[in-house]
């Protein structure tokens, strides 16, 4: 069971999770030994499951962020699944979802070409609705 002192050390590494141990305990009011326990006890039992960057993918040339509804022609979804993993590059997350669709795609294009070519080899494997985000 976590406690409000391991609720606050979350929302400190959600924020950045570059802090030594020291900076972490002066934000949570723990010594950085202590600190450093608790951490590690998070880690340990599985609620911290790692540790991330956040990259600017439009710095990194990809221009357009798409969300993609997957609708699988049949309850055998293998064939769209190896599709996917021959198109990493592009997807940032898969999701099987429930309601609209049988997968959420997040993905990143560089132009509205790959984007074309990408959605042509999609549709021999499934049906979709693309949602392209204008704005965070």
């Amino acid at each position: 069971m976590l406690d409000k002192t391991d609720l606050r050390i979350l929302d400190e590494l959600s924020k950045n999770s570059r802090l030594t141990m020291k900076e972490l305990g002066e934000k949570v009011h723990l010594t950085g030994p202590a600190v450093s326990a608790r951490v590690a006890k998070l880690e340990d039992s599985g609620v911290i499951e790692g540790y991330t960057i956040k990259v600017n993918q439009y710095k990194l040339g990809y221009f357009i962020h798409a969300f993609i509804t997957i609708f699988t022609q049949s309850t055998f979804h293998q064939p769209y699944l190896s599709f996917i993993k021959t198109k990493e590059q592009h997807i940032i997350n898969n999701y099987k979802i429930s309601g609209d669709g049988c997968y959420l795609l997040e993905c990143k294009f560089p132009s509205n070409e790959i984007l074309n070519d990408f959605l042509k080899s999609l549709n021999e494997h499934a049906n979709y609705k693309l949602s392209i985000v204008i704005d965070k």
